[in-house]
């Protein structure tokens, strides 16, 4: 037996070797919770927070959203501490100021911890974030202990821990299927569809995955290797397209960035995964000239909607008079995405307002062309009139345009997505 098993299998024994006394199923949740941190013995520990999940995982919304109100509420930094921690710090004083960190954390994040010591723990409390994501929308009192939740898995799922691989056909059934699941941007239909993706000689599949969730991927990009940068997805989705084999190929396409776990939201893992794939390629295919995307613009016809007052007259007047079902000419699709991916900001800030433009451009990528009619699709028409651009990913230049975007907001755009973006819309 593995050592990492053979360990899990012992941690599993110790938690479960007590029975369940009243107390653990009947006592209130957030009363076992002050108890597991009062907990001295490792093996009193375990066994708590085992209880503690197991009740968690078969807690009815209600009952789920009555503990987060509860350690929310209840689970605040120790005030006896931290008040002494205010006292005992001087300014300059290092060891004061670390003593006063500590003493301010909320207890929320201990007991986050605590319940992750259980074996498989980890891949529960993201479902659990999950959960308190959701109601956090309604209920503003619980973003505190999102916060924490998102404080320790920021730590917990670091690039250092985090495992790439490539998914081939020969990948578990297990696994394939939660790609298919968690696919999030181009649908993969079935198996034939999957098979395509991961199988063929022209395309791969990567993913990061995590030591304590080893069958669940966090993320995943699909790469079409082409000779040509692509205008358009349907001949990328095709099952009857023209197969090359890889070494044919002079371009790689990122066409599908998927995060998978919902509870891992706001934890960063696409440009580590970008940066890793690229290199992965550049090994295996050294004859690889360009890194490009072919991406969405997801909020382009929404953007378009609620600032007809920014547009000239003629183009408001033109948008205004389609029927939803109708859309513009190609020329102005292009002109639309080129303005609104060069200059729509998020709020008062400085960076761009496109969701997937703001994670390339984020990343040190040029915005490099702009292809109207490029996904005709249901989801494409609903969100920018089939509009997909390409993002290229330049490695002598990632640093330099990353630092800038960083820094003041600058868009790296290619001349023709310049020229676009400032010649004027005509209908």
């Amino acid at each position: 037996m593995p050592e990492r098993s053979l360990f899990s299998d012992i941690l599993n024994r110790i938690a479960g070797s007590s029975r369940r006394t009243k107390d653990t199923t009947e006592k209130p949740l957030a009363a076992l919770c002050h108890d597991l941190l009062a907990e001295q013995g490792e093996a009193s520990v375990l066994t708590r927070a085992q209880a503690i999940l197991a009740r968690l995982a078969t807690a009815s919304l209600d009952e789920k959203t009555a503990f987060f109100e509860q350690i929310s509420a209840t689970f605040g930094p120790d005030k006896q501490a931290l008040d002494a921690a205010i006292s005992a710090w001087q300014k300059g004083d290092v060891a004061s100021a670390r003593a006063l960190h500590f003493a301010a954390e909320p207890q929320s994040q201990n007991l986050i911890r605590a319940l992750n010591s259980v074996p498989g723990a980890t891949a529960q409390l993201v479902n659990l974030r999950a959960d308190l994501l959701a109601l956090s929308r309604e209920k503003p009192a619980l973003k505190g202990l999102d916060q924490d939740f998102q404080h320790l898995f920021a730590s917990w799922f670091n690039r250092g821990f985090l495992e790439i691989r490539r998914i081939s056909w020969e990948t578990p059934a297990h696994i394939l299927e939660k790609i298919i699941a968690y696919e999030a941007v181009h649908e993969i239909t079935g198996w034939d569809d999957l098979r395509q993706r991961v199988g063929d000689p022209d395309r791969r599949l990567f993913a990061f995955f995590h030591p304590a969730m080893p069958s669940e991927p966090l993320i995943f990009v699909e790469v079409a290797l082409t000779e040509t940068i692509p205008s358009a997805i349907a001949p990328i989705l095709s099952n009857t397209r023209k197969r090359i084999t890889a070494d044919e190929a002079s371009v790689a396409v990122f066409y599908s960035i998927s995060n998978c776990q919902k509870g891992l939201r706001g934890i960063s893992f696409g440009n580590f995964l970008i940066k890793q794939v690229v290199a992965e390629l550049q090994r295996e295919l050294p004859e690889l000239t360009s890194f490009v995307t072919l991406s969405p613009v997801p909020a382009l016809r929404t953007w378009a909607k609620n600032n007809a007052a920014a547009l000239d007259a003629e183009t408001a007047a033109t948008l205004a008079a389609l029927a939803p079902e109708d859309r513009p000419t190609p020329e102005l699709a292009a002109a639309l995405a080129a303005t609104y991916l060069t200059k729509a900001k998020r709020g008062s800030g400085h960076t761009a307002f496109d969701p997937v433009a703001h994670f390339h451009l984020g990343n040190g990528a040029e915005l490099h062309a702009i292809h109207p009619e490029a996904d005709l699709s249901a989801r494409g028409l609903s969100n920018s009139w089939g509009v997909m651009v390409n993002y290229l990913y330049d490695g002598s230049k990632i640093e330099e345009r990353h630092s800038a975007y960083a820094a003041k907001g600058t868009v790296a755009a290619s001349k023709s997505v310049k020229a676009l973006a400032a010649e004027p819309k005509t209908a």
